[in-house]
């Protein structure tokens, strides 16, 4: 474990941090830290930066409330940057996007790498400009009523295919089930993230088993 004495900061005492978000690996913003400021993120788990233009410490999410709560923090080849993993609340750019990293410079003819995220933000894409001839915009319009249906027809495909053992069919009715469930998550505005948090936020398991009272 490196010393942040161990660390080297440029002729006015900083290093560059690039955060990252945990859950995603995505790259949420490039700050500054001095010495004080990374000490100070370490002692209170939370990222806090040097303001280059207010020249004064500053805690991210102190005024907006969009805390980001330093998983851990590492080091590359050189010791003169650092890379802060980190769980946040909300935005992580002052503009209010999730990141600072939105305007596109170049696009390389491989695409964007499949995620959820990118699926989302595709169904996004999807709910706003309704191309013809799209299932998806097919769905939208219809409304929340048929998107429930295909979701409760799809759980059911998924149990059909559990039951009888069918590793392929369930993968494939898993899909389904998930491409159906996000398409319902964007009508409502639910974001991943959303689903994330509670997730993460379910700390204790109950494994409790529903037990069938027998009536002689």
């Amino acid at each position: 474990m490196l010393n942040i004495d161990e660390l080297k900061y440029d002729s006015h005492g900083l290093i560059p941090a690039i955060v990252v978000d945990a859950s995603t690996q995505k790259v949420l913003t490039l700050a500054y830290m001095n010495r004080e400021s990374l000490a100070v993120s370490m002692e209170e788990g939370r990222t806090c930066f040097w303001s280059r233009s207010r020249r004064e410490l500053w805690r991210k999410g102190e005024t907006s409330g969009n805390v980001q709560h330093i998983v851990d923090i590492t080091a590359d080849c050189d010791r003169d940057a650092l890379v802060v993993r980190v769980d946040k609340e909300g935005p992580a750019c002052h503009l209010g996007t999730d990141s600072c990293f939105n305007q596109r410079v170049f696009e390389g003819d491989r695409g964007e790498p499949f995620s959820v995220e990118s699926l989302y933000r595709l169904l996004q894409g999807r709910k706003r400009d309704l191309p013809a001839g799209s299932y998806t915009t097919y769905l939208f319009q219809k409304g929340v009523d048929k998107m429930l249906k295909k979701v409760g027809e799809e759980c059911t495909e998924v149990i059909i295919g559990g039951k009888a053992g069918d590793r392929a069919e369930t993968v494939y009715e898993i899909a389904d089930l998930m491409y159906h469930v996000m398409v319902l998550m964007v009508e409502m505005g639910i974001s991943v993230e959303d689903i994330r948090a509670e997730l993460a936020s379910r700390h204790v398991i109950d494994h409790k088993v529903k037990q069938e009272k027998m009536t002689p």
